[in-house]
């Protein structure tokens, strides 16, 4: 029975110790609920921060130095495409304010407000090849405009109403008319302040 034996060694089984649970890490306070500890908090992030501003303003002006070896080393053709754009976007700005009085500038006679004639046409259509301002095309549009919007338009009768005379005001209305003459004045006056007594 020697084999009954090992069986009952191989097959009985034994006890096994239970898991040990993982420690539990020591839970991190929350620095903001004690005033204390906020307070160092904040202290702490200040000198941090004094600490960068610090570094901000040494690298301040390397970056600026850089900024002109950069500008140094530009080849002078890039140097001119850059001024040239410049120029090219000043000149268009100019020509887009000619164009912009030419169209109030025609718009006077027909509109009652004449900005609002360049307010509804593009002003890039009227300017040539050559950079001239096409007052034909300007005229055309500002017509079809008033065509298309008549409320844009100026009324018929612009030219200011005189006042008509009303000879039922002043003291001429009411009868009671009185002479500019003093003496005239001062009689009347006088009667009636014999009569009232």
């Amino acid at each position: 029975m020697p084999e009954n034996e090992e069986t009952t060694e191989q097959g009985a089984t034994e006890p096994q110790e239970p898991l040990a649970a993982p420690e539990a890490e020591p839970a991190k306070t929350d620095p903001w609920a004690d005033p204390d500890a906020a307070r160092k908090e904040i202290e702490k992030l200040r000198r941090e921060a004094a600490k960068y501003r610090t570094k901000a303003g040494e690298l301040e002006p390397l970056a600026k130095k850089a900024k002109e070896l950069e500008d140094a080393q530009k080849s002078e053709q890039e140097r001119l495409t850059e001024q040239l754009r410049a120029a090219e976007e000043r000149a268009k700005a100019v020509q887009q304010r000619a164009v912009r009085a030419e169209v109030r500038a025609l718009a006077a006679a027909e509109f009652a407000d004449p900005d609002d004639a360049h307010a509804f046409l593009s002003v890039d259509d009227f300017v040539t090849d050559d950079g001239d301002i096409d007052t034909d095309a300007i005229r055309k549009e500002l017509g079809e405009l008033l065509k298309r919007k008549p409320h844009l338009a100026r009324p018929a009768d612009t030219s200011p109403r005189s006042p008509r005379p009303d000879r039922t005001q002043g003291s001429s209305g009411n009868g009671n008319r009185s002479s500019s003459d003093p003496g005239t004045i001062f009689a009347g006056l006088m009667d009636q302040a014999l009569k009232g007594r």
